[in-house]
């Protein structure tokens, strides 16, 4: 008898290899999707660059034309990249609490050295995409995020209760409210600064002083609200606190729009070169002055321009307290062995002020401390560098003219800088260079405004800031932004605040230290081809990218064109993608991350 023979349809074959694939794939996703714990990557390139004409040994250049051709590299291609456990929402890498546990280091807690960067190796990274806690939503804009933020996006209220008399934060329903007020101006950071002002006599109670008192460093800053209030009068703070008990601080100040960054005073220098700021402000915020014969007061010192400002306030309570007055005549001591003298007085705030000039210092007694640091010490060095109990000297430069001198802001913004023969750039060329990038990002705007929303983009960070000119073109938009100094470049950092502009040294081969989703707009100028060139991964960095960018935020990288066809070939297989402008240039990719969070 003849068996009969069952023949499938092609509907059917479709299915059926349909379902092989489904299965395949799920076994691969099995497969790679277990590298939610920590394991190594690879460089993504063996060889290095040799010079450019324009990028120099992959830095930058003053010739103001396009990206040269650089010699191509053979960049493979990885696969999809998981998507972290939601536990791991808040994660910040270099300043993982559970790292430093399981790694065993013994770090001495007294000198906060558990709040510095200690970065996991290779083999203990998180390969994968930080998604944001349930109930996320698209941050409130500017400039009613200063006042209010939504719960969802930071759902932590223990600040609210434990500074409930101090009126830091507020939760209101679905929201947490900020009423502008702070450890030591319960009753609003704009009274208070007015305050500041009047106890330095500056005309018309301005504490920007005609534009002469520009930036601003606000240690141990709560949520920022004082930075937040100091805006309106053309200041910009660096508000700057840890990683500590009040954890979220800084994440709160972020999501506002605030400029700040997460640090501490510890062992490191911080990542600002010297003569950065005109006013160092620290509103209760319990450090030990004294510690280490007053290293930490000596960081300030290098930190501080010529003449700069330290305001120090401490609650009305601690004026009869015995300890705190002791503490008090010991500050005094140092301060006027560092040659500092009190401007201002009034209640618990005290004013004091650096010399502008060496002359004191060189009138000091012999073998008075602290003693002045060697003269081959640079002051500018800071990316992992050991704070010095050491006066930090004035070059000849500035202890001629008895100041920085730079002019009033906003027309420091575009004038050539003193320093800038200190970087080996000429007035001219810093002129060409601030007219290229005034195009350059005109060009940027015009090719985002398709997806650009009105006030969608507040907190932008310069991957590679070079002298500022990319901030300095956005001076007019409602945004403040982070200029960041690779190590390879950080001589350059100075030129920036010079400016009258902000910013840090971070070595990109590293995760940056600020917390998932607080920028809307990265904009990385030959960042891939530089840590390409030294080793490092450009998978890694594309996932810390990742990490920091805020949902709806967009991406700019200019960059050689093997790096920009990697990153063009790299997003294809995301359909949450949008890119606008890929046209224009080989060298140039702009990208918009529409949706939800795990965007690579």
């Amino acid at each position: 008898m003849k068996h009969k023979t069952h023949s499938l349809s092609p509907t059917r074959r479709l299915k059926l290899l349909l379902l092989c694939l489904i299965l395949l794939l799920a076994l691969l996703c099995l497969y790679y999707g277990s590298s939610l714990a920590p394991s190594s990557r690879r460089s993504d390139a063996e060889d290095s660059f040799g010079s450019d004409p324009v990028l120099g040994a992959v830095g930058v250049s003053r010739d103001v034309g396009h990206l040269h051709q650089l010699p191509e590299l053979n960049l493979e291609v990885p696969g999809s990249i998981p998507i972290c456990d939601e536990r791991y929402s808040e994660l910040i890498p270099c300043l993982d609490r559970n790292l430093i546990y399981q790694l065993k280091l013994k770090l001495n807690l007294s000198l906060m050295e558990h709040y510095e960067r200690h970065c996991p190796p290779p083999e203990r990274r998180y390969n994968c995409l930080i998604p944001p806690p349930t109930g996320y939503k698209i941050p409130i804009r500017w400039p009613a995020s200063r006042d209010e933020v939504w719960k969802a996006n930071i759902p932590h209220t223990h600040l609210a209760q434990e500074k409930s008399d101090q009126n830091w934060m507020v939760v209101n329903g679905d929201k947490i409210n900020f009423p502008g007020g702070g450890t030591h101006f319960h009753y609003g950071a704009d009274k208070y600064i007015i305050a500041l002002a009047k106890m330095l006599k500056f005309p018309g109670d301005k504490l920007h002083n005609g534009g002469n008192l520009r930036n601003v460093l606000d240690v141990g800053c709560g949520v920022a609200s004082f930075g937040a209030y100091l805006l309106s009068h053309d200041i910009i703070a660096m508000s700057l606190a840890p990683n500590d008990v009040h954890e979220n601080q800084i994440q709160f100040a972020l999501e506002r729009g605030i400029p700040s960054a997460l640090g501490v005073l510890g062992t490191k220098r911080l990542p600002y070169p010297s003569r950065s700021f005109e006013l160092v402000h620290c509103s209760r915020c319990r450090i030990d002055w004294l510690q280490r014969d007053g290293i930490l007061l000596l960081e300030l010192d290098r930190l501080l321009r010529p003449g700069g400002y330290f305001a120090y306030s401490s609650p009305e309570a601690y004026a009869h307290d015995p300890e705190n007055r002791r503490i008090g005549i010991a500050m005094n001591d140092l301060l006027r062995r560092m040659c500092w003298k009190v401007v201002a007085k009034k209640d618990q705030t005290v004013v004091w002020a650096k010399p502008v000039s060496n002359s004191c210092y060189l009138k000091r007694a012999p073998g008075t401390l602290p003693p002045l640091c060697d003269l081959e010490d640079d002051p500018d060095l800071t990316w992992n560098v050991s704070m010095k109990a050491c006066i930090s000297r004035y070059s000849k430069k500035m202890h001629r003219l008895k100041g920085s001198g730079l002019i009033p802001w906003p027309r420091r913004l575009t004038s050539a800088p003193p320093r800038l023969e200190d970087v080996g750039v000429s007035a001219e060329e810093f002129k060409d260079d601030s007219n290229v990038w005034q195009l350059r990002v005109a060009e940027y705007w015009k090719e985002m405004r398709v997806v650009l929303q009105r006030n969608s983009i507040r907190n932008v960070m310069d991957m590679n800031s070079d002298l500022g000119g990319f901030a300095a073109a956005l001076v007019n938009e409602a945004v403040w932004v982070m200029n960041v100094a690779p190590v390879n470049s950080s001589a350059k950092l100075k030129i920036v605040y010079d400016r009258g502009l902000l910013g840090t040294v971070h070595d990109w081969c590293e995760a940056f230290s600020t917390y998932p989703r607080t920028y809307d707009l990265l904009h990385a100028w030959a960042v891939f081809s530089d840590i390409s060139a030294r080793g490092c991964s450009m998978e890694d960095l594309i996932i810390e990218m990742d990490r920091i960018l805020r949902p709806d935020g967009f991406i700019i990288i200019r960059d050689v064109p093997s790096v920009i066809n990697y990153i063009r070939k790299r997003k294809s297989s995301n359909c949450k993608k949008e890119a606008v402008g890929e046209g224009i240039s080989n060298s140039l990719i702009l990208l918009h991350f529409s949706g939800k969070p795990s965007i690579t």
